[in-house]
């Protein structure tokens, strides 16, 4: 498939709120259902093995008028809930049979409970995460957590969700973050040849499609890149943080790489890499799910950090690796769990001489003539500092 059919079709995927990726497969065969899910993690595993198609629901972005969903939030709180409002009173979101609300903050905590009100036909649940991490404690909490939902989605279906079930749903999504960790290492390899907001568009399609046609796009788009020659610029490779739940819109991540920076690592779309190693497909697979969260996850803001000097060290971390050279921080504007963590991490990076800089967005942001300004300033100032 050529490239520019292959990003045509993930902008495509993108733009569509009416969700028509999620109506076709469920046409294509009579009694499929499909369980959207807010942002950071679910384990999507359970969903899949249920044989039901997990939906990424990240807003309504820049596309859409918030109306009637200004009437259910306050305006001092981020954008994403009240366009996520929008799309189910509008209809955008029939086509799905529950919904799932992961433990990101008290916002999210609130439209799980507004859901319930909203839609008393669906299937809704807010799945809890540990905030302690021994497996005895923590593990057995998850674990439990999880096979709740493994109930739900067993009686949605009409029958048990059984291991081996879950067990090949593990498989396939081991093969697709794999898939992803290979995209990501040849972005920071040579990020002119696959740009972030190309990468972006990728990774926003597995939100729609199954993993196993999403994996397979992945390597397509790869193979694609790999075949083209693009023109190196001498940009400033830069990490972009704090955007792992309200998504930029695409405008902000081209004008970020128009001001001249490359970005080689990110949290976007953070449910697609959040598991960190391969889980085990042998034994229990809730326990494997449960351990592979507690020990193998990222670090992002909304994750319980057990200990106060581990802050900072996994950005630092994506730092080295990926050779970058500064860090921007990009959060939605209101999102507590972002904002009260930036002061730490840039404390961490400024002992580590690690240049940075940062703002705010919204989902809908339309004014970026600031935003690329700064982000220019911010490498035109590595370039100069790099060269003293």
């Amino acid at each position: 498939m050529k490239l520019t059919d292959i990003v045509a079709r993930c902008e495509h995927l993108f733009e569509d709120l009416d969700f028509n990726a999620v109506k076709e497969w469920k046409a294509a065969q009579p009694g499929r259902m499909a369980i959207g899910y807010m942002p950071i993690y679910v384990p999507r595993e359970i969903i899949h093995a249920a044989g039901m198609l997990p939906v990424g629901i990240y807003g309504g972005g820049d596309q859409i008028e918030v109306i009637q969903g200004d009437a259910y939030y306050q305006s001092y709180i981020c954008r994403i809930p009240r366009s996520t409002v929008e799309l189910g009173l509008t209809g955008r979101l029939d086509c799905l049979d529950g919904m799932l609300f992961p433990s990101i903050c008290d916002v999210i905590r609130n439209l799980s409970g507004m859901w319930q009100l909203m839609f008393k036909d669906k299937y809704v649940h807010y799945v809890d995460v540990p905030q302690n991490y021994d497996d005895s404690i923590g593990g057995e909490f998850y674990a439990h957590e999880m096979q709740q939902v493994r109930e739900d989605l067993a009686k949605l279906r009409g029958k048990p969700i059984t291991d081996d079930e879950l067990r090949a749903a593990i498989a396939v999504y081991n093969d697709n973050r794999a898939a992803i960790a290979e995209l990501y290492a040849y972005r920071a390899q040579a990020p002119w040849q696959a740009p972030t907001s190309e990468v972006y568009l990728v990774l926003r399609a597995g939100l729609v499609l199954p993993p196993e046609a999403h994996t397979q796009l992945v390597r397509d788009y790869l193979a694609a890149v790999k075949a083209e020659q693009r023109p190196k610029k001498d940009n400033a490779r830069v990490v972009l943080t704090g955007a792992f739940c309200e998504q930029p819109p695409l405008s902000l991540i081209k004008s970020i790489e128009m001001a001249g920076c490359y970005v080689v690592d990110d949290d976007f779309v953070l449910v697609s890499r959040w598991l960190r190693e391969p889980v085990p497909t042998d034994g229990d697979p809730l326990t494997a799910l449960s351990k592979a969260f507690l020990h193998h996850s990222v670090q992002s803001s909304p994750k319980y950090d057990e200990r106060r000097e581990d802050k900072g060290k996994f950005l630092l971390h994506q730092v080295k690796t990926r050779g970058a050279e500064g860090v921007i921080f990009a959060a939605p504007s209101f999102c507590d769990p972002a904002l009260l963590e930036r002061p730490m991490l840039q404390e961490v990076l400024a002992k580590h001489k690690v240049p940075y800089t940062a703002f705010k967005y919204a989902e809908n942001t339309g004014q970026m003539a600031p935003i690329r300004e700064q982000a220019g300033t911010f490498a035109d100032s590595i370039k100069l500092w790099s060269a003293a």
